[in-house]
């Protein structure tokens, strides 16, 4: 899965891949929706998620996994750090190819517009027929 070879924190997993996702929500590790505080300043790293199962053979399956930053533990308002669509070439953004099972790297940096967000979750948005994507996904340290 992928060239590059990252150490993986067991206290920045956001998802644990011990079951499918079927229905848009906050990702899950020991079956309870993970959070993270990853401290009080600019904080850059390496959303790393592994798909190890996708649904798209209806053609009209979409997942966008939202790496979601908040001030506070609550949520009460988030903001997008970084997005990655995946799913069926039909109804992915400018007819990118069908997502298949492997390795996604995305930078990113929890300071947006000035504002440091420093609690951290990942959300995943699914639409579609019967759809269900299982992936583990981690933060790394960037670069």
């Amino acid at each position: 899965m992928g060239q590059r070879v990252y150490n993986q924190d067991k206290e920045l997993v956001l998802a644990d891949g011990a079951a499918a996702i079927t229905a848009s929500g906050v990702t899950q590790v020991g079956g309870a929706a993970a959070t993270k505080k990853v401290g009080p300043g600019r904080f850059e790293a390496v959303l790393i998620v592994d798909v190890s199962a996708i649904k798209i053979s209806a053609n009209d399956e979409i997942y966008t996994l939202l790496l979601q930053g908040a001030t506070s533990d609550a949520f009460s308002t988030v903001e997008t750090l970084v997005s990655l669509d995946l799913g069926a070439t039909e109804v992915r953004k400018g007819g990118a190819v069908d997502s298949v099972i492997g390795r996604y790297e995305i930078p990113f940096t929890t300071e947006q517009h000035d504002t440091v967000y420093d609690w951290i979750r990942l959300y995943v948005v699914t639409d579609g027929t019967s759809e269900t994507i299982t992936l583990k996904a981690w933060i790394a340290e960037r670069y």
